[in-house]
């Protein structure tokens, strides 16, 4: 809250998490410690330091990392003086005594939750015993273009009920559009007691106007990576919003320079291609595949010879998420096969 009780801006920076996807969880001791100096330097709230996918996501399945998640999150709180260290847990990939207590150990200043939109259920765990131990603890409802506003709203209820001090919405495909935002940030904020946030992906290419208009709808924090560094088309921009920011004279601890600086190191640092947009992330958008699926989608579409966009319409018509990879594969062969996947015009 600012001196006269109105709400400012949190920003939530997770190049060193989300960016980890664009660089197959690469990044090393150096980008770690480079960049989290640079986000502090930017005024970031919290740096989200990690894989990917988050704690205990190390894997042959989906990616194994350069470092461990205790060195990732060592190297970074060395770095942070005045902004917290975060980290994202998805039951599933981290339990409590495995990942979460080591992290803890490392100097963890807040925990977020995940999972996906309709299971909120499977953080209670997690999102209870963080209370207990005075951690600050936020949910995250991934995927969350594929429910209604009620449906999200019951999920993030409980959420809340858990003890979780927020709850963001992911648009993990980059699906949501300025109308979507309005109706379901708008209707957490309404209704919930706790902080709304908003985590953007760019498929769409609206990644920075879907940031702002949640701002206008009533979060109070939005997620960002420099340069966008992400899976697929990548994220909301720090430079640009900081940027955005500044031109529309929102609140917030973001200083404009820093982070244009800080955008600049780590695109001469680790960023080694910019995210943009192509026919692949564009249609993940257009169908509401989470982000991360385009690389494994280029590759079995190369292996089977079929267009990855229809591989990627098909799978959206599924339903598939994350967790679903071995879905990428059943659809391309089935595409090269001439099993009748029905198909629409791009």
């Amino acid at each position: 809250m600012t001196a006269g009780g109105e709400s400012r801006l949190s920003v939530c920076d997770t190049t060193l998490r989300d960016g980890n996807h664009a660089v197959a969880h690469q990044l090393s001791h150096a980008d770690i410690r480079a960049y989290a100096r640079a986000a502090e330097l930017a005024g970031s709230d919290v740096v989200e330091v990690g894989h990917g996918n988050g704690l205990g996501a190390s894997s042959l399945q989906v990616g194994l990392a350069a470092l461990s998640d205790t060195e990732m999150l060592s190297v970074a709180k060395a770095e942070l003086h005045e902004t917290r260290l975060g980290v994202l847990s998805i039951p599933g990939f981290a339990s409590v005594e495995k990942h979460l207590k080591p992290a803890l150990d490392c100097g963890v200043d807040e925990v977020r939750v995940g999972a996906h939109c309709t299971e909120a259920d499977v953080t209670r765990q997690q999102i209870t015993m963080l209370r207990a131990m005075g951690v600050t603890v936020k949910g995250i409802l991934l995927m969350s273009h594929m429910v209604s506003a009620e449906k999200l709203l019951e999920q993030a209820t409980l959420m809340q009920a858990y003890g979780a001090e927020a709850v963001i919405l992911m648009d993990s495909a980059g699906a949501y559009t300025p109308k979507d935002i309005h109706e379901k940030v708008g209707a957490l904020v309404e209704h919930l007691d706790i902080e709304v946030g908003f985590h953007a992906h760019n498929n769409l290419g609206l990644s920075v106007i879907n940031s702002l208009t949640a701002v206008s709808a009533g979060a109070t924090i939005i997620d960002v990576t420099a340069r966008g560094f992400g899976a697929g088309a990548g994220n909301a921009p720090l430079e640009l919003l900081a940027a955005n920011l500044h031109v529309g004279n929102i609140s917030s601890s973001i200083r404009l320079f820093e982070a244009l600086d800080a955008a600049d190191l780590a695109e001469e640092m680790f960023v080694k291609h910019v995210p943009t947009n192509d026919s692949i992330t564009i249609a993940s958008g257009i169908a509401g595949v989470f982000s991360g699926f385009a690389a494994p989608v280029r590759r079995a579409s190369e292996r089977f010879q079929v267009d990855p966009r229809e591989v990627l319409l098909e799978l959206g018509r599924r339903g598939v998420v994350a967790g679903q990879e071995d879905s990428i594969i059943e659809v391309a062969m089935s595409l090269a096969d001439g099993d009748g996947i029905p198909t629409d015009p791009m």
